[in-house]
């Protein structure tokens, strides 16, 4: 008994010790570095509640991006003679790929940090997520927003969102206060799967 209780301590020292070794830290100086750790710690406060990204998004806007650059690279080195509209034609391709690339951005993901499948065992009575936020630039209020990832779905809910000053969540050295931030969040999540579906609403 008394070897067992000593090694669960060891244990929980080890892992407070741990913990406090590698607090999340950012440059409150910087809104990009603020907004990149909250982005961040929110996606792994949604993945930990059993919503799965869903990455094909992203794995098509990457490649979109490296065919991008394929023609770019191919028209500025290849060096066999082609005929005098080689330039344009490749010129046009370019224009159309980058376009595809920027009306992804613009449609489906927007202001979009992560995109989930809907939780396992409820693909008929719900949808994946669309967690979306903003920071602008020289304000403390960051907004938070989930949404529907297929707001026709008849199984999508209302969008959700709060906004409120990054001040709440970080002390004055920049370390986040992951307890605050994960309990906003939560809420937010759990305000969202309460909601009443949007045909439910309206039928009312």
């Amino acid at each position: 008994m008394t070897k067992t209780t000593t090694t669960t301590t060891t244990k929980d020292t080890t892992t407070t010790s741990t913990a406090n070794k590698n607090p999340k830290k950012t440059n409150l100086l910087d809104h990009h570095s603020i907004k990149h750790l909250l982005d961040e710690t929110v996606t792994e406060i949604v993945t930990s509640r059993g919503y799965a990204e869903d990455v094909r998004t992203s794995n098509l806007r990457l490649l979109i991006g490296s065919v991008i650059i394929i023609i770019a690279l191919f028209a500025q080195f290849y060096n066999k003679k082609f005929p005098d509209n080689r330039n344009f034609l490749i010129g046009c391709i370019y224009v159309v790929f980058n376009g595809i690339l920027q009306l992804i951005i613009y449609t489906k993901e927007k202001n979009a940090i992560l995109l989930t499948y809907p939780p396992a065992g409820s693909a008929y009575t719900s949808t994946g997520l669309m967690v979306s936020s903003k920071l602008p630039r020289f304000s403390d209020m960051y907004t938070l927003t989930i949404a529907s990832a297929d707001p026709k779905s008849i199984s999508a809910k209302p969008t959700v969102e709060f906004t409120k000053s990054v001040t709440k969540w970080f002390t004055k050295d920049g370390v986040l206060v992951e307890g605050l931030f994960w309990k906003d969040v939560e809420g937010l999540i759990n305000e969202y799967a309460n909601a009443k579906d949007k045909d439910n609403k309206k039928s009312k």
